[in-house]
């Protein structure tokens, strides 16, 4: 019998606020994420990607009571200023930053990584990765007494895994940032971490080729056995926010069943 996260947190990040980055729908990470957080006591702002978006992420939204929900594509600086300013105006602070955000053009990910194509491989960069550090910037000035960023990451950084593609320089580009960023972020009391989570059936995850197949080896060959969830990411998450991962950073956090360990 396997151990769920249960319905309800304790309230360990009672008054933070909270922004989180990638919600696409119900099975996003990102969703399982906020609701961990809020959950836990947090005040959620919540983002979505486009109008055609806006529909499947406001209702969520309004489920977490989250009094900040705006557009953001990450490569629109405009946007960005626009989120930030307003969480400055409304919070004057930000305690917990998640980026669960990734993206490759189809000729860049069902390729050879050799045969990657330029504009492709810097898309994928621009979004996955360097979005990620130019939220971190912008969300440093508002964790004036310490706070959390957190972003998502896959074994892919650290192995090569079968149609995984440009993703996996791209992760593992991600990771190295975090741990360049827990180092200089550290004495202004902020924790860096990427989670790296098992294979899930999110949006984003529908574009890698022979996905079926590769959840149905993780689950068969995981020590646990089984998927991990999306609410166990986010359980993940709200620990490390709280102040019991307070002593935690620069790491690159497996939730995957112990997935990552086999040979």
């Amino acid at each position: 019998m396997t151990e769920q996260p249960k319905d309800s947190l304790p309230a360990i990040l009672a008054g933070r606020k909270a922004l989180v980055v990638g919600i696409a729908n119900e099975s996003s990470i990102a969703w399982g994420c906020a609701q961990a957080l809020r959950q836990a006591g947090a005040e959620i702002a919540v983002t979505y990607l486009n109008e055609k978006a806006r529909p499947h992420v406001e209702p969520l939204a309004r489920r977490l009571e989250a009094p900040i929900l705006m557009p953001l594509e990450v490569r629109d600086a405009a946007q960005t200023d626009a989120l930030f300013e307003r969480i400055g105006a409304e919070w004057g602070r930000l305690d917990v930053l998640i980026h669960s955000i990734a993206f490759a053009p189809k000729e860049a990910l069902h390729g050879r990584v050799v045969d990657c194509p330029r504009d492709g491989f810097l898309a994928a960069m621009e979004v996955s990765c360097w979005s990620f550090l130019d939220l971190a910037r912008r969300a440093e000035p508002l964790m004036r007494e310490g706070g959390t960023m957190l972003t998502m990451s896959y074994l892919g950084a650290t192995e090569v895994v079968e149609n995984y593609g440009v993703m996996g320089p791209v992760k593992a580009a991600l990771e190295s940032a975090v741990r360049y960023l827990a180092a200089e972020l550290g004495p202004r009391g902020i924790r860096v971490h990427a989670i790296s989570p098992g294979p899930l059936a999110t949006r984003a995850a529908s574009g890698i080729r022979d996905f079926d197949a590769l959840m149905q080896r993780v689950s068969a060959r995981a020590p646990a056995r089984r998927l991990v969830t999306i609410e166990e990411v986010g359980a993940a998450c709200a620990f490390l926010a709280s102040p019991y991962g307070a002593a935690m950073t620069g790491e690159t956090l497996f939730i995957d069943g112990g997935y990552n360990i086999l040979a």
